[in-house]
């Protein structure tokens, strides 16, 4: 199939370059837009949750949100003329629907100024018209989840231009040191076309689904890597074949029937990875998952399409690698000498990153708001000043939204008694009619929402008996909920990343200890990132020089998007690896010898593709939003562990532990692989192999 791939490019090479850069325009046009059009709501929240639901059920009664989401911060006392402008100000927008305030500071030099925003409207669109009817203001600073969220997701489009800006000029300098001449322009062309395409597509499934801004970081980071990753595969090994005296043609076809195979397996291995994000109801995650997967098969689509017809049109002007001596390389002579003690490397590295993934163990969740901002931001400095100088936003802010008719007072008010009563719910107002067969109860939980004492009274809260259907509402319940989902979404995610991986890994090697083997690795990769993460972010090492505040821990939805990342590219890394050793064991090579074959032919490739990986995936670590960050520092902790310890010591080492035992596969399994048809060379007849071990069903049998 993939070599069909390649004859319209031998045949018309003009032509379709022509074509390709019409549709490469045509997605650029469509795609640079994508940052003012993904516009999902509540990102983080569960959409099917008992904390959606009360708010839902507040929203419908009320036509109003249930809780302030701007607070205007003045530089003056209540009963000044500043604040009685701001409340004014305030009320007279259209998006407002209630007004409180101003609220006295503690030394009562300030004022706060708060603004229930009505349900319905276009939240963005009202914050940027808030924020610029004080913008000549400087006695006014704007905060409030409302100003906080779309601050974040300002800051992170505004991010988004910077990394495209670092990450381009650093990947083409890096590009030209390894590919040398203009073959260090096909990474870019590739990796453009594939980040545009997949921005243009997450246009089209925003249509439906409503996305977060927050995935096109992950697409440009993502996608530069891949294609970058995928290029240096395809133009190394076309170069291989340029120098084994292959003319333009053969070399293209074969480079497609091997490399271009590699990149197919590669790219439906990440994909499976960030699908097992999809399934978590958070839209953050959902976002984060279905971009992922789009741009792990834009970027193989590109350079499987691009790529051939740039090798017909520039041909020998790419270079050729002249063959060797492979016994003689350094990382041949770097295998052999893995292989003389591999149980000794296998405990040993096993043995470190095992120690870099204990912090994992003590990981704490924080969620998402104004901390996630630099300290200038405006709805951070409202924060830190909420919190320190007016104590009646100490409490973190809840509510019960209980479906009763407006005869029930009586039943609420003693249920409000017993909310009361809980150990950690600091107050619990009377029971108020909103209308619409909808009352409402206001609770108040001393400190932070996400601490353990306010989700332990948000739990009590609702285990007490309600007279009438009842829901927990407030930002303290929605963290909880946010928990709840993804534990209770976990397995089936695990099922697909697990199954998912292994089928794929089964199809390319026709092995089953291969892929289960791959796994471990995988979670190893993971496991020592993450523990880096906490030790990072959490502990606040590093705090100086990645330019972070304080954190109170990992934002819990992070963990799970630096997991997919990271055993996404550890597969891919891993795809590399053992489709050259199953080549080179495919011709008659001895297992070890196979082994120590892989490792030179795809070493410097490997190494060298982790570290631009590194650049591209990285610009995540530019971010001024704390758990972009996270990200970016995660990611790029990952792919050079997996790339410089798993592959290079751990992998080899396995390997020559388990000798023929890795291509091991029942008998039945490996009639129905032949019958697929997924093998390199489909319909060839299948090489000798070396003996199986002793005791075990010969191949095929």
């Amino acid at each position: 199939m993939l070599q069909r791939i390649a004859d319209p490019a031998l045949a018309h090479p003009r032509r379709l370059g022509a074509g390709i850069l019409l549709a490469f325009l045509s997605v650029v046009v469509i795609g640079s837009a994508a940052s003012r059009v993904l516009d999902a709501r509540h990102d983080f929240a569960d959409p099917g949750s008992q904390s959606t639901a009360a708010r839902v059920r507040v929203e419908r009664a009320t036509g109003a949100e249930p809780a302030p989401g701007v607070l205007a911060l003045l530089s003056a006392a209540p009963g000044s003329a500043a604040a009685a402008h701001a409340a004014a100000t305030l009320r007279s927008d259209p998006a407002v629907a209630s007004v409180a305030g101003p609220l006295p500071s503690r030394a009562g030099g300030s004022s706060m100024v708060t603004a229930t925003l009505r349900a319905g409207f276009d939240e963005r669109a009202a914050v940027d018209r808030i924020k610029r009817d004080f913008a000549g203001d400087r006695a006014v600073t704007l905060g409030g989840p409302s100003v906080a969220g779309r601050e974040v997701n300002e800051q992170a489009t505004k991010d988004l231009g910077l990394a495209e800006a670092l990450a381009f000029p650093l990947l083409a300098i890096l590009a030209f040191l390894i590919f040398r001449g203009v073959a260090a322009l096909l990474p870019l062309a590739v990796g453009g076309t594939g980040v545009f395409a997949a921005f243009a597509a997450l246009r089209a499934v925003n249509v439906a689904l409503p996305l977060s801004v927050f995935a096109l970081n992950l697409v440009i980071g993502l996608g530069l890597g891949l294609a970058v990753d995928y290029s240096l595969f395809m133009v190394s090994r076309f170069r291989e074949e340029l120098g084994a005296g292959r003319d333009v043609p053969e070399a293209v076809r074969t480079t497609m029937r091997s490399a271009g195979r590699t990149v197919l397996y590669s790219a439906v291995t990440v994909a499976v990875a960030m699908s097992s994000l999809t399934v978590f109801p958070l839209r953050f995650l959902q976002s984060m998952g279905i971009g992922g997967v789009i741009v792990a098969l834009t970027a193989a689509a590109s350079a499987l399409t691009i790529l051939p017809v740039l090798f017909v049109l520039m041909g020998r002007r790419l270079g050729k690698v002249t063959p060797g001596a492979p016994r003689e390389g350094r990382w041949y002579r770097h295998a052999r000498r893995v292989l003389r003690h591999p149980g000794a490397v296998a405990a040993v590295t096993a043995g470190a990153l095992l120690l870099l993934a204990l912090p994992a163990l003590r990981t704490h969740w924080s969620g998402v708001d104004a901390h996630a901002l630099p300290a200038s931001a405006s709805a951070r400095v409202v924060e830190d000043a909420a919190a320190r100088e007016f104590p009646q936003t100490a409490a973190t802010p809840g509510y019960v939204s209980i479906s009763a008719g407006p005869q029930a007072g009586g039943e609420l008010a003693a249920y409000a008694l017993r909310l009361r009563a809980i150990a950690g719910v600091a107050s619990a107002s009377a029971p108020r009619y909103l209308g619409a067969g909808t009352w409402e109860i206001s609770t108040t939980t001393p400190g932070e929402a996400i601490a353990p004492a306010a989700q332990r009274a948000i739990a009590a809260m609702r285990a007490v008996a309600a007279p009438f259907p009842a829901a927990v509402g407030g930002s303290g319940a929605e963290f909880a909920d946010q928990r709840a989902a993804i534990g209770s979404s976990l397995p089936a995610a695990l099922a697909i990343l697990i199954i998912g991986t292994l089928l794929v890994l089964w199809l390319m090697t026709d092995s089953v200890v291969l892929p289960v083997k791959a796994l471990a690795m995988n979670a190893l990769t993971v496991a020592a990132a993450t523990g880096l993460l906490v030790v990072i972010f959490q502990d606040g090492h590093l705090r100086g020089l990645l330019s972070f505040g304080r954190q109170t821990g990992i934002e819990q939805g992070n963990y799970l998007v630096l997991a997919a990342i990271a055993f996404a590219l550890s597969t891919d890394y891993g795809v590399f690896l053992l489709t050259r050793i199953k080549e080179a064991r495919d011709e008659g090579e001895p297992d070890g010898e196979a082994v120590a074959l892989g490792l030179q032919r795809t070493g410097r490739i490997v190494t060298a593709a982790a570290v631009l990986l590194s650049v591209a995936i990285g610009a995540f670590a530019t971010s001024h939003v704390v758990f972009l960050k996270e990200i970016g520092v995660g990611a790029v902790a990952a792919v050079l562990i997996d790339a410089f310890i798993v592959r290079t010591l751990l992998v080899p080492a396995l390997m020559g532990l388990l000798g023929a035992w890795n291509w091991w596969s029942p008998a039945w399994l490996h009639r129905l692989h032949q019958r697929i048809g997924v093998g390199e060379s489909a319909g060839s007849a299948r090489p000798p192999a070396p003996a199986q071990p002793r005791g075990a069903r010969p191949e095929g049998a």
